[in-house]
């Protein structure tokens, strides 16, 4: 597989019982991960695939969720119909916070995943495993929104380690029933970081707009 096909990366899918939304935040030195790695469907899941990445996931996944698959049978499902799995990472979770997850075997350290309850984190070449430990500590004892929680978890991915490669791209997916702009799909945050020098702190200015923007 070559080399540019590699979405290492790290990032964490969560659902809010509170607020019904599900969301996306990842991290990576890699251009425009947001357009690859997050996957969303509201009263259904979300998904993140990574490493060598197979994009077909993301609508699988949530298509299989939405036929009553477990997050687990939706991972066992995809990953055994595929030739590439030891080289993916795929992460899913459903609309009542169950969550799964996969690294394959040749995926390049460090690679992982912690999973509990309302989320996953996952990564690949990162610095070392505590990366994740600092994004699910995060977003374990974090309050308020959801889309804030998850930028909250990147950050303190990323001053734990990050991507061994450095930092690249960033992105936020959110997505809750009628929250689209004019209410019209599911969409509530979708923010897209492609190239910037401090990619999480990019978001996060962007996450602040999108506040006012809806407030006013």
């Amino acid at each position: 597989m070559a080399d540019n096909n590699l979405i290492a990366t790290f990032s964490i899918i969560a659902y809010d019982p509170v607020s019904e939304e599900l969301g996306v935040a990842v991290q990576s030195k890699f251009l425009a991960v947001g357009s690859m790695v997050p996957w969303a469907r509201a009263g259904v899941g979300a998904v993140a695939t990574q490493a060598w990445g197979n994009t077909s996931f993301g609508p699988r996944a949530l298509d299989l969720l939405e036929k009553g698959k477990s997050p687990q049978e939706a991972v066992n499902i995809l990953i055994e119909a595929d030739q590439g799995a030891e080289f993916r990472q795929l992460a899913v979770i459903n609309a009542e916070g169950k969550a799964a997850a996969y690294t394959g075997s040749n995926c390049s350290d460090w690679a992982g995943e912690i999973i509990a309850e309302n989320y996953s984190v996952q990564g690949n070449i990162l610095v070392n495993e505590k990366t994740l430990q600092a994004m699910a500590d995060s977003f374990e004892n974090s309050k308020g929104p959801l889309a804030d929680r998850l930028v909250k978890s990147l950050r303190a991915g990323q001053f734990a380690g990050g991507d061994k490669r450095g930092r690249q791209a960033a992105a936020l997916f959110v997505v809750k029933e009628g929250r689209g702009i004019g209410g019209f799909d599911d969409r509530y945050i979708d923010l897209r970081v492609d190239d910037h020098p401090r990619p999480i702190e990019e978001l996060a200015r962007l996450l602040k707009l999108f506040y006012q923007q809806r407030d006013n």
